[in-house]
């Protein structure tokens, strides 16, 4: 069977049943036999049983001959039928129909090899000047009785299928996923993606209002946050060790995943400080103080992962490798490693930062991990070899200033990389500075945290006097600045195609922003 979702299984045989069911019913007979004969499956429908059966019995051959062409019987039921149908036609007298069907059907040829006395007593009664029943049916049954035994017999092989199951099914599906909340009702949905077909924003426009707040516990704040690839979740982790998955839309959690709605949260023993998301939206990944990482079905809220031991320190920073098979973990223990989501197994450490590393990002292309430390390296490095091919200081004086963050620039081979200050620069893997970004503030504005917008136009840096410093990609103009949180602000998350934002701080309070 194909692979189980959650408790139900599918018989692949039965997929593969639906579409050629599809085929037949759009006229793709050619796609039709090709599966047929490459799969072994066969579709065996009739519009109606009782028909077919009903014809075998009144001898009409035309609609029963023209129904078994897309069946596929055993070869000893179809030579009991063409056998019938050769004596009746011998019966009403079509002897050079009767002869060429003997000769030209693959079926009776078959016969010929196989059960060739069987096949010469047909010949010899083609060659009967008169038709003698009782000689043809040798005298134990007669046409009614063999229509009967071959109407019994057929039986047993063809079955009727409501029309159109594939669509049909679905359809079913998308209700439920709507049932589910997971559809708002009239959304455009792409069937083969999986996903709700959201518009993206047509442009990319800077948010500049908060539309809803989020507030944690008394004690608790989010440590990190992320949305999912396609949209439509919104993940945090706590200082409290909860992940939890919110609705942007609303600022609510999403009480339509049946774990949250009984109040039985995703959670780790120790702060959770970084998270990252499979491409596919399905799994997220999340990493603690102790050096754990978890891995989790968002769908259903279960574990289905551990590394106990992945660091010997906290978790700072994860991401999924371009195909989800592979994780990638940066650490206060000044190492990132490479886990293997399959095995379970730690595959390769790269060592070579002398303090924490405070966060790592895949390149566009997903061919190489930019990391950055608080020792005020940026080191660029191949995760197939584990080697460092380039290590550079982003600021031009060279000082040991801590890099915050990394991150790649869309549709271009440049990063933006972000260090305890008040400026961001646009670099090349190789560290050469294309463009310097910055507020101009000499003291206490310095950068905490920083995001691109979806489409590259835009750089948002979180800096520790509160406030969000919007800057032009282009020309390194600042553009706006934004006053984001009462206090001690950490970090900010993108919408991956929506003009959206999350900012989240040590005030226990997480905002959505919107232009």
């Amino acid at each position: 069977g194909l692979g189980s979702m959650d408790e139900l299984e599918v018989d692949a045989q039965d997929v593969v049943r639906l579409m050629l069911q599809f085929c037949k019913e759009n006229g793709l007979k050619e796609s039709q036999r090709a599966l047929q004969t490459e799969s072994q499956v066969a579709l065996n429908t009739v519009e109606s049983v009782e028909g077919f059966l009903t014809d075998v019995q009144t001898g009409n051959w035309d609609a029963v001959l023209t129904a078994v062409q897309s069946l596929q019987l055993p070869i000893k039921k179809l030579m009991a039928l063409y056998e019938q149908v050769v004596m009746e036609l011998l019966e009403l007298r079509e002897v050079d129909v009767a002869r060429a069907m003997l000769r030209q059907t693959e079926c009776l040829q078959t016969m010929k090899q196989e059960k060739p006395d069987r096949y010469m007593r047909l010949e010899h009664l083609c060659a009967r000047p008169v038709w003698d029943g009782r000689e043809a049916y040798e005298g134990t049954s007669n046409k009614e009785q063999r229509r009967i035994e071959l109407a019994k017999m057929l039986s047993t092989e063809v079955s009727v299928v409501p029309p159109s199951r594939l669509l049909v099914l679905v359809g079913q599906a998308l209700k439920w996923q709507q049932h589910q909340g997971l559809l708002p009702p009239g959304t455009q949905f792409d069937v083969f993606r999986g996903t709700a077909a959201a518009k993206p924003d047509e442009s990319d426009e800077y948010p500049t209002k908060s539309t809803h707040t989020i507030k944690f516990g008394k004690k608790s704040h989010a440590e990190c946050a992320a949305f999912s690839p396609d949209g439509q979740f919104l993940v945090s982790g706590s200082i409290d060790g909860f992940v939890e998955v919110w609705d942007h839309e609303t600022g609510k959690l999403r009480k339509d995943l049946k774990y949250q709605a009984n109040d039985e949260l995703m959670m780790h023993e120790d702060a959770v400080l970084s998270l990252a998301w499979s491409k596919d939206s399905e799994i997220v990944a999340t990493g603690d103080q102790g050096g754990k990482i978890k891995i989790w079905k968002v769908r259903t809220g279960q574990c289905v992962r551990k590394f106990e031991r992945a660091h010997v320190q906290g978790v700072t920073c994860l991401a999924f490798s371009r195909d989800s098979t592979q994780l990638c973990s940066a650490s206060y223990d000044a190492s990132m490693r490479m886990h293997g989501l399959k095995s379970g197994k730690t595959l390769k450490e790269m060592r070579g930062h002398t303090s924490y590393i405070n966060h790592c990002a895949y390149t566009v292309d997903g061919l190489r991990i930019c990391s950055s430390g608080s020792d005020g390296w940026v080191k660029v490095w191949d995760p197939k070899t584990a080697e460092c091919l380039y290590s550079w200081r982003p600021n031009p004086s060279g000082q040991e200033i801590a890099v915050n963050c990394c991150h790649p620039v869309p549709k271009s081979d440049h990063i933006i990389v972000c260090d305890r200050s008040s400026t961001a620069y646009l670099c090349t893997l190789q560290g050469q500075v294309v463009r310097t970004l910055s507020s101009g503030k000499k003291t206490g504005g310095d950068f905490l945290s920083a995001s691109v917008s979806r489409m590259g136009t835009w750089l948002y840096c979180l800096a520790e006097d509160n406030s969000l410093y919007i800057f032009n990609c282009q020309d390194g103009k600042l553009e706006h600045i934004v006053s984001a949180h009462d206090k001690e602000p950490i970090g900010l998350a993108h919408h991956p195609h929506r003009n959206v934002m999350a900012t989240y701080a040590d005030d226990g309070t997480l905002k959505i922003w919107r232009p």
